[in-house]
């Protein structure tokens, strides 16, 4: 099953439901299984948004729960007994009545924990489809993985596994203006978590390899002087930058071999920057930190 096969199926499970027909397709369908009324206006831009995400979930609950669709245009009478007063606005009925209902174009997160609510866990679709988003990272297609992971943020703009992918994808572009765009969308009190560590950790480094630019003076330096600290810890950041992570660790080790009080320990400190950029499993963070602790602790 696609993804697109999936949104598919649920907006053709969709029904549109009429004044006259919402005691059957809504009070009397709730009586055996809860139906999200989605009241509506062709007119109105964020009923545009939440459709699609709204689908999806419901698509993914495997018919613990129904969904239709009420133009407030043509009908507006049941949302004017329901009180009603802005939309997009969906209300959970069940057993013949409303139980639940919310306002506005959701995250689909919040849509999911509202039919959770009613029905209990659902798949995690957003989860498929950024599996999907790093398969494609994988393959090579990065302008695909991008526009993937751009998708999700569409509908859920939170979504921080998807801001650190397209952040890590716009650092293997070059682009680094869009990456730090995405990282500054991060919302506020998000800033710490692993996945936007590791991707901030890794745009400050791309920016300090781009800063630095050609590295033939930096190995021209340390060939002249070995204890020239500086320009192995800049050449470090070039060589991270241009993915030449393993020279860039033996760089930074050799410079805390020679002198761990230079720069106020800047090298480890750098160094645990590296790792952190490239995360906790990474092959070569596991490496380097053996090779660091070989260093400090023997």
């Amino acid at each position: 099953m696609t993804l697109i096969d999936g949104a598919s199926r649920a907006a053709a499970a969709v029904k549109d439901v009429t004044t006259a027909s919402f005691r059957d397709d809504v009070v009397a369908e709730s009586m055996a299984q809860p139906v999200l009324v989605d009241f509506w206006a062709p007119w109105c831009g964020p009923c545009k948004q939440l459709g699609p995400v709204i689908e999806r979930v419901v698509e993914a609950a495997k018919g613990r729960v129904k969904l239709v669709k009420m133009n407030i245009d043509d009908h507006p009478q049941i949302a004017g007994q329901l009180g009603i007063q802005s939309i997009p606005a969906v209300i959970a009925f069940s057993k013949g009545q409303p139980i639940d209902g919310f306002v506005g174009a959701l995250p689909e997160s919040q849509i999911a924990g509202f039919i959770e609510r009613l029905v209990g866990p659902v798949e995690d679709d957003a989860a498929a489809r950024l599996e999907a988003a790093g398969k494609l990272a994988e393959t090579g297609d990065l302008a695909g993985a991008i526009d993937a992971y751009g998708a999700i943020l569409v509908e859920d703009g939170e979504n921080l596994h998807a801001l650190a992918g397209i952040v890590r994808l716009y650092i293997e572009l070059g682009n680094l203006d869009a990456a730090r765009g995405y990282l500054e969308a991060v919302p506020d009190g998000k800033e710490n978590d692993p996945a936007i560590v590791a991707v901030s950790a890794a745009l400050d480094l791309a920016e300090q390899a781009a800063a630095i630019g050609d590295t033939s003076a930096l190995e021209a330096a340390i060939v002249a002087n070995p204890n020239d600290h500086q320009a192995r810890f800049d050449l470090a950041l070039a060589l991270a930058g241009a993915g030449q992570r393993e020279e860039a660790t033996d760089a930074l080790i050799e410079i805390i071999k020679r002198d761990r009080t230079w720069n106020d320990d800047g090298a480890r400190v750098q160094l645990l920057q590296f790792f952190d950029a490239w995360g906790p499993m990474d092959d070569l963070t596991k490496a380097g930190r053996r090779k660091l602790s070989a260093l400090l602790f023997r």
